[in-house]
């Protein structure tokens, strides 16, 4: 599966981007609002492993995000499927910081979200102290509600669209 954008192109991951994503995953910036980086391979490999095994499954799964004309793995921005909200997915991003504050993973999630819609199916969730993650989803259209722990925002299931603050076709 691939997506194209003015500037990026998102593919479904391979094991030969094993190397890149451990790279990644190493920098504590690229990890910055997450559980910290990764020291051991091991995560990366089962990273990759859990991503390829959702596509071959089809199933909403993260893509490895390049620039147009380069092969070099800059990021991810894709699906995540949470078990502590059973049937929903939402789009996660991570982005080398060599590639921050140039609209790219807006670029990228506005992608995402538009093959989501187009398959029925997505959530976007940020928290508070992400104000990067906050730029990307309010540029994409979603509402922020500060007020909360966790921001789960326009989420789309089975059952209709949902955000924080109001519920549209769909049982609260």
């Amino acid at each position: 599966m691939q997506l194209q954008t003015e500037r990026l192109s998102l593919r479904s991951f391979r094991e030969e981007d094993v190397d890149a994503m451990a790279q990644l995953f190493a920098n504590p910036d690229f990890m910055l609002f997450s559980l910290g980086a990764f020291t051991e391979r091991k995560k990366t490999v089962d990273f990759i492993e859990k991503v390829m095994a959702w596509h071959r499954a089809e199933m909403p799964s993260q893509f490895a995000v390049m620039l147009h004309g380069h092969h070099a793995v800059i990021g991810y921005c894709g699906f995540h499927h949470h078990p502590e909200v059973p049937g929903e997915i939402e789009i996660g991003y991570r982005l080398h910081p060599d590639y921050w504050n140039r609209g790219l993973i807006t670029e990228a999630a506005r992608a995402v979200r538009d093959h989501a819609f187009a398959e029925s199916k997505t959530a976007s969730r940020d928290f508070p102290d992400s104000s990067g993650k906050h730029r990307v989803t309010s540029r994409g259209g979603e509402k922020w509600n500060a007020g909360r722990k966790r921001n789960y925002v326009s989420r789309l299931s089975d059952a209709g669209v949902c955000d924080n603050t109001r519920t549209v076709g769909c049982e609260a």
